[in-house]
């Protein structure tokens, strides 16, 4: 890059996706950065559901490598509750049907909320203490996080970040509480669940920034959208976007219950080989001069 030539803003969006997706995308940025792209420099970090999780990580200042052998190695690996599969499944099929019943959003937001209010689930300071013991450090970091959550009651979406007066053990439980599964976490006068009730991924948010590289291991249908709301109106080049979803070997390794804390291992190991693969492609994202 020439001297004269301003460094690009970069943004690492980190989408929704069970342990799966937290191990999977651990796997794909250690994958990235032994290949010479190393996108935890990121100047923002955005997380949602699982994303929160990774974000709230890489933000902690633990090298990637760790971070990787935190997912790999099973006497590091955290302590996790593992629901029943039948009821995840069961979850996910009365999700499908609710959009066509509530083409508002924040109606569908609001009425998957009061489902969220009214399941009983673990106790909500158990489950607390399984984000606790995600994340290396339980401050915010000085580089700017967002974690995405929604509260239930209103279907109002809540950015939480250093500024916000939330504990950071807190925002990321709320951005992971997934409704009907795990407990509302209450901040404030409010009661929150994950972020992924908006959207998995929720890149719309990280608008303004010229390199945004989207980690995504799960469908969502609004993602196509908001990627190209990312780069509308700019100037050709200004604004580059590059998304990664799992390839076939990560599909294979995800396995069909994203919850299961088993798949920690294979799913990193797997976003591993994709993330060096993908490594000279994001290499040429992330050094991009910004205009």
């Amino acid at each position: 890059m020439a001297e004269h030539e301003p460094a690009a803003k970069r943004a690492l969006v980190l989408g929704g996706g069970g342990l799966s997706g937290i191990a999977w995308e651990t796997g794909v940025l250690a994958g990235l950065a032994a290949g010479g792209a190393d996108a935890t420099t990121a100047d923002f970090l955005l997380g949602t559901s699982a994303g929160a999780t990774v974000a709230a990580q890489v933000g902690s200042g633990l090298p990637v490598t760790d971070l990787f052998d935190r997912q790999t190695v099973p006497a590091l690996q955290s302590a996790e509750l593992s629901p029943d599969l039948g009821r995840v499944i069961e979850l996910m099929e009365s999700w499908e049907k609710l959009p066509p019943e509530y083409p508002d959003p924040a109606g569908l937001r609001r009425a998957v909320g009061q489902q969220a209010l009214a399941v009983e689930t673990v106790p909500e300071a158990e489950r607390r203490a399984v984000i606790a013991g995600r994340l290396p450090r339980h401050s915010w970091p000085s580089r700017k996080l967002i974690v995405v959550a929604v509260e239930a009651q209103t279907g109002d979406v809540r950015l939480f970040d250093q500024d916000s007066g939330a504990d950071l053990v807190d925002a990321v439980a709320a951005s992971c509480a997934i409704p009907g599964i795990w407990p509302p976490v209450t901040i404030g006068g409010g009661r929150y669940i994950d972020g992924g009730t908006r959207s998995a991924v929720n890149a719309d948010l990280a608008a303004g920034y010229q390199r945004v590289l989207i980690l995504a291991p799960m469908a969502d249908p609004s993602l196509e959208d908001q990627v190209a709301g990312l780069t509308q109106g700019a100037e050709a080049g200004a604004v580059r976007v590059q998304v990664l979803t799992p390839d076939e070997e990560s599909v294979a390794a995800i396995g069909i219950n994203p919850l299961d804390p088993g798949v920690r291992g294979p799913a990193a190991q797997a976003g591993y080989a994709q993330g060096q693969r993908a490594a000279a492609e994001v290499a040429r994202l992330w050094s991009q001069p910004g205009r």
